[in-house]
């Protein structure tokens, strides 16, 4: 059955803010400013009528779609659409050596060594494994035609690469602000995506 997805970031947090890398391990709360976008992205969108939600494991990803989780509609959690674990520079202040970490370990991902990672982290190709897993859940659920799906900045790079038959190496390609929405249709088994990265919420 056709299916529609609207795949959103969560709102900011405060880590978020301070250009602090949350990941896997980080279970942060929505800011003053999330909620805002939370609460933007819920009035410009609570009328389409969504038989399902979907989030990760971590509660900025609940607090981002709050008002339609109240609304009534069935909201499950799926940890395979957790954000990237980013091991032992989770919840690090920014500094020249982290920076240069993450800088190192962005290249080499575009080189294509999607099993390279941090210490305590994930790679790429883990992500991978669990995002198509909770793809599985999402799309097998054929009663379903409309769904919200809310993760993480770096996992919904993944995952889109992974929907449009992408090499990993081109996650860049997809941008990412909180709350940003990518819409796509699933039909005979093929992705495309019909709205990316729209924000047009943020500035109604």
């Amino acid at each position: 059955m056709p299916k529609t997805l609207y795949i959103i970031r969560h709102g900011e947090t405060e880590l978020n803010a301070r250009g602090i890398v949350q990941g896997r391990g980080i279970n942060s709360d929505l800011n003053d400013t999330g909620r805002a976008q939370a609460e933007s992205f819920y009035e410009m969108y609570k009328d389409v009528p969504f038989d399902h939600i979907y989030t990760s494991s971590l509660k900025r990803t609940h607090q981002t779609v709050k008002r339609f989780i109240e609304s009534g509609l069935p909201w499950t959690q799926l940890s395979g659409l957790d954000e990237l674990a980013w091991g032992i520079w989770e919840g690090k202040e920014g500094s020249e050596v982290s920076i240069s970490a993450f800088r190192d370990m962005v290249e080499r991902w575009q080189a294509g060594e999607y099993t390279a990672k941090f210490e305590g982290g994930e790679s790429p190709e883990e992500v991978e494994i669990r995002l198509k897993e909770a793809m599985h859940t999402i799309i097998s659920a054929t009663s379903e035609q409309t769904v919200l799906v809310c993760m993480h900045g770096r996992a919904m790079r993944l995952l889109l690469c992974v929907l449009m038959n992408k090499p990993l190496a081109e996650m860049a390609d997809f941008p990412h602000q909180n709350t940003t929405l990518y819409k796509l249709s699933y039909t005979d088994g093929v992705f495309d995506i019909i709205d990316f990265n729209n924000t047009d919420h943020l500035s109604s």
